[in-house]
């Protein structure tokens, strides 16, 4: 048997790592040169249409590259033809090729032109993945809130009133910081909610914690600095982080929250650490007093900014919740994000962001070189809706109805999973997480719910580094016990009926 021979009998598995060649060196991205080395595969006959492709687990550890960076590049391999996503059973060739070049010629190098405008940070941010794309609040997508529970009559109400009031004076820019009367609203609210002290001068209205992350990055931090991220950890402030070209460090979460000791031996001389301490996502741990003592230390010590983003602190389900990480900062290094994207409604864009006093007049200044000043009406009529204690009514009954809908989560994914998944409880928030066996494509299991009506995230996803914990992000606050029940209930069908791709996890 010749040597092409002997080549073309072997396993997919093998031809890939003899096919497919990582210059880490090169200008062009890792995930390029993946999707063109297997291109280059399937046109020379190396694969044939039919051939199973290893999973993206798999081929992530044999060529050492980032999870994303693989699906990234099967994804585009999809989206032109070459292979096709089979349901439950991971990728496979085509049957039937798109026009492909003559046999023997070289498949392109270059990239299109899309991408050849893109700068290297901005290629790598594109790739990014945030979660599930539904276009709207579908059975268990994470971080939407009650929105059948809102109260619309009384916003209406906070909305004419505004506009009753103010008048013409919304129809002119704000203060770049946001509207006073909104600023004050916060400030009182947040001593008494969040036993964090400040004073309005210090609170600073912005779009979302994205837009607040992305702000804190560039201000306070250089390009090539580092920052802690908590992993498994928020997407969007890896974006905003890296955005601002900050090099960013994973820190391991565990049953305590962000693991500070181990930060501190990976990057003691990181310029800022992103945490989630009253509820971290998505793992839904709590980060322990003596963590976030360590943490504080640890930043007064060493000159760094910690950006604590406060995203659904309100919804504590056992007791009152926790006093907020800036609460308990004596040295004026962190920096408190909160959003009322999560206890009001996604639509209203609004969030708010407390500084440190020193570092009022900077953030000013630069808010005026961006977006300028936030909108008008939607802060006025919010102000309303603060000072006139309907938002702290509707915290408490969110409270309540979280309470009960995380509850039936929990029942129906014990009567339906059949142990397959471990969902445990939740101290707060709006979503659960559930684990699935080590090694387990949950990315593959999340296509397969979608096909049922059910947008969980895959736990994977959330992982910066090549360690992950395979799981389902679930939202359980947008869904009424009975849409739980049922949602549940295909998700158990879905896991019964599905042969998971497993990749080993040892030698």
């Amino acid at each position: 048997m010749t040597a092409t021979a002997r080549r073309r009998s072997r396993q997919p598995r093998a031809v890939l790592l003899d096919q497919i060649t990582l210059d880490r060196r090169s200008k062009t991205p890792l995930q390029r040169q993946l999707y063109e080395g297997l291109r280059a595969a399937i046109l020379a006959g190396w694969l044939k249409p039919g051939d199973k492709l290893p999973s993206s687990r798999a081929l992530a550890l044999e060529l050492e590259l980032g999870r994303n960076t693989v699906i990234a590049a099967l994804e585009h391999l999809v989206a032109e033809g070459y292979v096709e996503s089979r349901p439950g059973a991971g990728h496979a060739v085509a049957p039937a090729l798109p026009e492909a070049p003559p046999e023997g010629s070289a498949p392109p190098t270059e990239a299109p032109a899309a991408d050849r405008q893109l700068s290297r940070r901005g290629r790598r941010l594109s790739a990014l993945q945030a979660g599930p794309d539904s276009a709207h609040p579908a059975l268990f997508t994470p971080g939407v809130p009650a929105l059948d529970l809102f109260p619309t009559d009384a916003w209406r109400r906070a909305l004419a009133r505004a506009a009753r009031i103010w008048g013409t004076r919304l129809l002119t820019p704000s203060d770049p910081l946001g509207w006073p009367e909104l600023r004050a609203a916060i400030a009182a609210y947040l001593g008494p909610a969040r036993g964090l002290s400040c004073t309005p001068e210090q609170v600073m209205i912005l779009g979302s914690a994205r837009q607040a992350v992305a702000l804190a990055a560039q201000l306070l931090a250089d390009p090539g600095e580092r920052a802690w991220l908590e992993e498994p950890g928020f997407i969007g402030a890896r974006a905003s982080l890296s955005g601002a070209g900050i090099e960013i460090v994973p820190v391991p979460v565990d049953q305590d929250g962000l693991d500070v000791a181990a930060g501190i031996a990976r990057a003691p001389d990181a310029r800022l650490a992103y945490v989630s301490p009253s509820h971290q996502y998505p793992l839904g741990t709590r980060l322990t007093l003596a963590r976030r003592l360590a943490l504080i230390d640890w930043a007064s010590a060493s000159g760094a900014w910690i950006i604590e983003d406060d995203y659904d602190g309100e919804f504590s389900l056992a007791g009152r919740p926790l006093t907020a990480l800036a609460g308990l900062d004596r040295a004026h290094r962190v920096l408190y994000i909160g959003t009322f994207s999560k206890s009001l409604f996604p639509g209203l864009r609004l969030g708010y962001m407390v500084l440190p006093a020193d570092l009022v007049p900077a953030f000013r200044s630069v808010r005026v070189m961006s977006d300028g000043h936030p909108p008008t009406l939607s802060q006025a009529a919010l102000a309303d809706f603060i000072a006139s204690g309907a938002f702290t009514a509707h915290i408490r009954r969110m409270r309540r109805a979280y309470a009960e809908r995380q509850t039936a989560m929990l029942v129906h994914a014990a009567a339906h999973t059949g142990g397959r998944l471990t969902v445990r409880p939740a101290a707060a928030g709006m979503h659960l997480t559930g684990l699935l066996p080590a090694g387990t494509d949950d990315v593959g299991l999340v296509r397969r719910l979608r096909l049922v009506g059910l947008y969980p995230g895959a736990l994977s996803r959330y992982y910066f580094g090549p360690t992950t914990r395979p799981g389902l992000v679930m939202g359980f606050a947008a869904s009424p016990p009975a849409a739980i029940a049922v949602g549940m209930q295909r998700l158990g069908d879905a896991l019964e009926n599905w042969t998971p791709e497993v990749v080993p996890t040892g030698p």
